[in-house]
């Protein structure tokens, strides 16, 4: 019987740097006989991604080449020139790919499908567990709570894990291809001055199943604490596809509390994919223009806060050992990227996007849908039905989340021979240490006058 399949596709890597549970590999192995597995280095994703994110793709990207057996092309260029001449290289007749859905690689996409001309571009699976899109109201328009979309998501469910390996497809040796772009070396890590997790599958792997092991079902209570090693740390893992939602899914089951509130977790990236999705502007503008009205603070004395709040000198214990983590990590605990965009925008008074860029800028796991709508949210201008009268305390949130104190003495050595929760108000010490700062704005104060900014609309 005549193999009817084409010659040649191209396995294109993007957001989904893995072998398992890989649904474009059945889709090209079930239309070629072979294919190209390539990885386009893309000037317009890389420049603005920050030394962290880019050294964890480059360790990710050499993980997933030694799992191919050496056989990932990785090139350099705009998608829309590299992956036709790639195509036109080696006589391909289809190119393969997890759909994207943010604002730039739509574009990017519809680009290199215009430039195929004629060879097909297949998309099979996403980066979530159901795709953006996918969930509506009745009427077909979007939701713009996260409550009902996630009573919906969870209705509508996911597929199954994807039974592939590297061995699912017949993979074509880069030095085979005949002209187009040429090969480049995966660039050197870039030393970011961060303690950065392993990159790679197997670690993706190691890490999530430790945390099912030791945390799932007690995910629910101490999920809060960034004193406490409770939360999966599966975010940056997620962000380049080492591992998909639907293989964390599959593995949580369950009905209590802790599967419960993990599985809530993954809705919420879902539901933010698809915020995006249909409004892509709201990843630079309110997503409620009625707040574009709203007074923000200016000048050089909203540039000094500013710059206090980046380097974790606000006088604030619990505020600034999560900015300090931020550094130190490239990551910074759930509850605390909470409490200090509100400690930026309702008791600063600047504005959310200088937050949201800074943390672009740094977090090795920074996700352009998850990042800009969670700093919407503490803002106030987002999806939530009345968030504005919600101002996190800087001190309560330390005293009732870091009781006993361990957070902040680990990120803020001027403080580690405070004793107990009294590190989260040195001011209250008899002799505060010289070294640490003053609080630079008074919190009730504050808190006032952004429900009076916010009421004034």
């Amino acid at each position: 019987m005549s193999d009817e399949r084409d010659a040649t596709a191209i396995v294109w890597f993007r957001r989904d740097l893995r072998v398992h549970d890989q649904p474009i590999f059945d889709a090209a192995a079930a239309r070629a006989r072979r294919s190209l597995a390539v990885f386009v280095l893309d000037p317009r994703l890389l420049e603005p991604s920050g030394k962290a994110r880019r050294t964890f793709l480059y360790r990710s990207l050499r993980d997933l080449d030694e799992s191919l057996g050496g056989r990932l092309l990785v090139v350099k260029g705009d998608p829309a020139e590299a992956i036709p001449k790639l195509a036109g290289a080696v006589g391909a007749g289809s190119v393969h790919v997890a759909a994207d859905f943010g604002p730039y690689g739509r574009e990017r996409d519809e680009a290199v499908e215009k430039a195929l001309d004629g060879v097909e571009l297949v998309r099979t699976g996403s980066p979530y567990a159901v795709a953006p899109g996918r969930i509506t109201k009745s009427d077909g328009s979007p939701y713009k709570v996260y409550t009902p979309f996630s009573r919906a998501w969870t209705q509508h469910g996911w597929r199954a894990p994807a039974e592939t390996d590297a061995s699912t497809v017949d993979w074509m040796d880069p030095g085979e291809k005949d002209g187009g772009p040429r090969a480049v070396k995966v660039p050197d890590d870039e030393s970011p001055d961060a303690d950065l997790p392993a990159a790679g599958e197997q670690a993706a792997r190691d890490q999530w199943a430790a945390f099912v092991d030791e945390h799932l079902d007690d995910y629910d209570d101490l999920r809060n604490r960034p004193d406490r090693p409770a939360t999966s740390r599966m975010s940056v893992y997620l962000k380049y596809g080492v591992v998909h939602p639907r293989t964390l899914l599959a593995d949580v089951g369950g009905s209590g509390t802790g599967p419960t509130s993990y599985r809530n977790e993954i809705c919420f990236r879902d539901f933010y994919a698809a915020v995006l999705w249909f409004f892509p502007r709201s990843a630079r503008e309110n997503f409620d223009t009625k707040f574009d009205r709203i007074t923000l603070d200016s000048g050089k004395s909203a540039d000094e806060k500013f710059r206090a709040w980046q380097e974790g000198r606000t006088g604030f214990p619990a505020i600034d050992a999560a900015m300090r983590q931020l550094r130190g990590e490239a990551w910074m605990h759930n509850r605390m990227r909470m409490a200090v965009a509100s400690f930026l925008v309702k008791d600063l008074h600047l504005p959310w996007w200088w937050g949201a860029r800074h943390f672009m800028e740094l977090l090795v796991d920074g996700d352009l849908a998850s990042n800009q709508h969670g700093w919407q949210w503490a803002a106030g201008t987002g999806t939530d039905a009345a968030p504005y009268f919600r101002v996190f305390n800087p001190v309560t949130q330390g005293e009732r989340f870091d009781p006993q104190g361990d957070y902040v003495r680990r990120w803020v050595p001027e403080l580690a021979d405070v004793d107990g929760k009294k590190v989260h108000q040195p001011w209250k010490l008899g002799e505060p240490p010289s070294d640490y700062p003053a609080p630079i704005v008074d919190h009730k104060t504050e808190r006032q006058e952004a429900l009076a900014r916010f009421n004034a609309l």
